[in-house]
C-alpha cells in the first residue's frame, strides 16, 4: 500500500501542503478549526510521520446563545452570525437556544441548558429580571450582553458587556442643544434594559449641565409592552398638545415609530422636529441615513462576545469582568 503523504491530506481537504506542514510542526497561521480538520483527516488516512503517533483531533466545544423572541431584528441576528464565524475558527459550535421573553409560573429552562450539553452560554436580548436570574443559576461559564436595572453587574454570575450609552447620549443631546434647541424630550423604556437606563441618565446630565429644564411631559420613560410599541407610542404622542423641538430616542427602533407618526400627522410639528436614535440599524429605512445615531458595529460586537466567552471558558476562576463598548456617533443635521 502506498504511503500516505502530506500532499494526500492537503488534497483531501482542499488546502495547501504548506498548511498541513504548519499543523504537523506547530507553526502559526492556521485556525484551531482547520488544525482539527487536518489532524482528523491524517488519522483517517493512516498518516504516520514515523516519529510519534499523531495527536487526536481536538474535541469541539458547544456554546449556547440564549435569546428570546426568535423573530428578532437583523441587528441581533447579525451579532449572532458574527459570533458563530469567530467561534468556528476555534472549533466551537454556536447553538441557538430560545426562551420565552416574559417570565410566568410555568417557565422552564430548556433541558439542554442544565444537562451539561454546553461548555458555556452567552445571554443576550433577554430583558426579564426573573428569566435572567434563572439563567444566572446555570453552573457553567456565562457572558451577558446587557441586563436589566434590577439585575446589575454585582448580581450576575459571569461577565457583562454593555454598549456604552451614558456619555454617548450626553454627546448626542449636546449636539442638539448646540443647534439652538432647548425643549428636548426623551423616549425609551428605561427599566427595559440597563443600557436604556444609562442613556436616559446621560440625557438628564447633559440637560442639567446646559442649565435646561427637563419637561417630564416630553419624556416617556415608563414601561412599553414589547408587543404594542407602535400603538403605545402613537397614543403618547397623541396625548401631547404640542411636540418638543427634538426627541432623543433610546434606539433607532423607537425613532422610526416617531417618524411614522410624524408622516401620518403632518401638522403635529409645524416648525419641524429633530429625532435622534441609537444602534445605526439600517433596517428602519425611514430613518436610516437620516438621523443622528450611534453605530455599535454589530460584527465586531459579535466577535468580542465570542472572544470573551472563550476567555471565560479558559479562565473560569478569574474575576468577572464588566466591559463597556463605545459606539461611534454618526452626526446628521436632519429635521422632520
Amino acid at each position: 500500500m502506498r504511503k500516505v503523504t502530506m500532499q494526500d491530506i492537503a488534497d483531501a481537504l482542499g488546502v495547501s501542503r504548506v498548511t498541513v506542514w504548519k499543523v504537523f510542526n506547530n507553526q502559526p497561521g492556521v485556525s484551531e478549526f482547520l488544525k482539527s480538520e487536518v489532524l482528523a483527516k491524517a488519522n483517517e488516512l493512516g498518516y504516520n510521520k514515523g516519529i510519534a503517533e499523531l495527536p487526536a483531533a481536538k474535541e469541539s466545544k458547544n456554546i449556547s446563545i440564549v435569546v428570546s423572541r426568535p423573530e428578532s431584528s437583523f441587528f441581533w441576528t447579525s451579532i449572532i452570525h458574527s459570533m458563530a464565524e469567530e467561534l468556528s475558527q476555534n472549533s466551537i459550535n454556536l447553538i441557538y437556544t430560545c426562551v420565552d421573553p416574559i417570565y410566568t409560573d410555568s417557565f422552564q429552562l430548556p433541558r439542554t441548558l442544565v444537562n451539561g450539553s454546553f461548555n458555556a452560554v452567552v445571554i443576550m436580548n433577554i430583558y426579564d429580571a426573573q428569566i435572567i436570574r434563572r439563567l444566572n443559576s446555570i453552573p457553567i461559564p456565562k457572558v451577558f450582553l446587557d441586563t436589566v436595572p434590577d439585575v446589575t453587574f454585582g448580581d450576575v454570575d459571569g461577565d457583562l458587556i454593555l454598549i456604552e450609552g451614558y456619555h454617548t447620549i450626553y454627546k448626542i443631546t449636546e449636539s442638539v442643544i448646540k443647534r439652538g434647541v432647548k425643549d428636548i424630550g426623551f423616549i425609551g423604556d428605561i427599566m427595559y434594559a440597563q443600557t436604556n437606563h444609562d442613556r436616559y441618565a446621560g440625557f438628564l446630565t447633559c440637560m442639567k449641565d446646559n442649565n435646561l429644564p427637563v419637561n417630564q411631559k416630553y419624556c416617556k420613560t415608563d414601561k412599553i409592552d414589547i408587543y404594542s410599541y407602535k400603538q403605545e407610542l402613537f397614543n403618547y404622542l397623541d396625548s401631547l398638545e404640542t411636540l418638543p423641538s427634538a426627541f432623543i430616542c433610546v434606539s433607532d427602533y423607537i425613532a422610526h415609530f416617531v417618524q411614522f407618526y410624524l408622516a401620518e400627522h403632518p401638522g403635529a410639528a409645524p416648525n419641524g422636529i429633530i429625532i435622534t436614535g441609537f444602534d445605526a440599524n439600517d433596517e428602519y429605512t425611514n430613518v436610516d441615513g437620516i438621523i443622528t445615531t450611534a453605530d455599535v458595529c454589530v460584527e465586531k460586537l459579535g466577535k468580542r462576545l465570542a472572544r470573551q466567552c472563550i476567555y471565560r471558558m479558559t479562565y473560569s476562576d478569574s474575576p468577572y469582568e464588566l466591559t463597556y463598548i463605545s459606539p461611534k456617533i454618526i452626526y446628521r443635521d436632519s429635521k422632520f
